[in-house]
């Protein structure tokens, strides 16, 4: 059975920093992009980052560009987002996810949510101005 863990969120202040965990078991992850999603009150669920089978590769909403990055330790099934410089609108819920195919190359493919097929349960993230 596959499944995906976060961790790491929480109350921070504007400007501040925290960085969230999702731990991965029950499939080959190394295999796969992993991606960060996000859902605000009242919004769809939002691209936030992913990170290419091989890590050799990331890719970032603009919003997020340049403030999060994300990574993976493929020996400890885990991927991680670092957010930076955080402003009261990323105030979210913050899902990480597997793709459904392996070793995909399309970066445009990866920022669809359709495209995932096993999510975590979500880690709220609220920035308080």
């Amino acid at each position: 059975q596959v499944q995906l863990v976060e961790s790491g969120g929480g109350l921070v202040q504007a400007g501040g920093s925290v960085r969230l965990s999702c731990t991965a078991s029950g499939r080959t992850f190394s295999s796969y992009t992993m991606g960060w999603f996000r859902q605000a009150p009242g919004k769809e669920r939002a691209f936030v980052a992913a990170i290419s089978w091989s890590g050799s590769t990331t890719y970032y909403a603009d919003s997020v560009k340049g403030r999060f990055t994300i990574s993976r330790d493929t020996a400890k099934n885990t991927v991680y987002l670092q957010m930076n410089s955080l402003k009261p609108e990323d105030t979210a819920v913050y899902y990480c996810a597997t793709d459904r195919v392996t070793k995909r190359t399309d970066p445009v493919l990866m920022r669809r949510p359709a495209e995932y097929d096993y999510w975590g349960q979500g880690t709220q993230v609220t920035v308080s101005s």
